[in-house]
């Protein structure tokens, strides 16, 4: 109750400022499966995570999303096949990720999402968009907050991807800010909660972490190529999805000690016009 009656008092006041009205909010009194769905098994990037329910559950009124050190068979294992998928034979560790695909989509508005993310080695929490109706990337990637090592540092991105002519080739308009630029101001910064936004209109997107501009998106440099017919996927719904990934192509070598971690995930929030 606490948490709807500030809810009602004070979010509401700041969005409207800007002719903003809430429109959907996720307290994580419970994780509703008429809104969320859970991914299950290995999915992406080489990450070295099996994905299953089991990991994400709400407490406090918050959506915790853990990662442990699990070990079991690959119910998908395959000898010799070339697919990364099936090729492992055993599962070293699990998470969660869950997204609203079919469920809760939007076009346009303003996302705020308060979480607070680990950030040891190997850690590759994410909060993203993507589009349906197209094959990636051509139905659009919008990335409000990743956080992975570049080069072996570790990085908080910004980012949105687009299709071009060649298949599962993508445009980035990226940004890569050293975590540095955010510890420097703040030692005890992973120790706290922050807040990633995004302001999405028909002209722009906008990134931002507590109110501070990381990347600004220009909506007339998003075309696809030929496989995406010249259309812009960020004219168009996108839902929300929610993970922390491990290992792979981008999260680092995996720091066994920090483990299980913990990625907290306080409120999302939609305004729209």
């Amino acid at each position: 109750m606490k948490k709807l009656f500030l809810l009602l008092l004070f979010p509401c006041v700041a969005a409207t400022a800007q002719n903003y009205r809430l429109v959907w909010s996720e307290e994580f009194n419970t994780l509703d499966t008429a809104i969320w769905n859970f991914e299950q098994g290995f999915k992406r990037n080489h990450e070295d995570q099996w994905y299953q329910k089991d990991n994400a559950y709400c407490k406090d009124g918050k959506l915790v999303m853990e990662a442990r050190r699990e070990k079991r068979d690959n119910p998908g294992y395959e000898a010799g096949s070339r697919d990364w998928r099936k090729s492992r034979q055993r599962v070293e560790y699990t998470s969660a990720s869950v997204n609203t695909a079919g469920k809760k989509e939007f076009l346009y508005g303003r996302f705020e999402i308060r979480a607070k993310i680990p950030v040891s080695s190997g850690a590759w929490p994410a909060i993203w968009t993507l589009g349906r109706g197209l094959p990636w990337p051509s139905n659009g990637e919008i990335d409000i907050m990743e956080y992975y090592r570049v080069n072996g540092e570790p990085h908080i991105l910004a980012n949105a991807a687009w299709g071009n002519d060649q298949p599962y080739n993508a445009v980035w308009n990226s940004k890569k800010i050293p975590f540095t630029h955010f510890t420097g101001k703040d030692p005890a910064w992973a120790d706290k909660f922050h807040v990633w936004r995004m302001d999405w209109d028909e002209k722009f997107i906008r990134l931002y972490l507590d109110d501070e501009l990381l990347n600004e998106i220009a909506l007339s440099e998003t075309v696809n190529g030929t496989i995406g017919n010249g259309s812009n996927p960020f004219h168009k719904p996108q839902y929300l999805l929610l993970n922390l990934a491990l290992g792979g192509d981008n999260g680092g070598a995996i720091e066994n000690a920090a483990f299980p971690l913990k990625y907290e995930i306080d409120y999302v929030r939609v305004y729209q016009k």
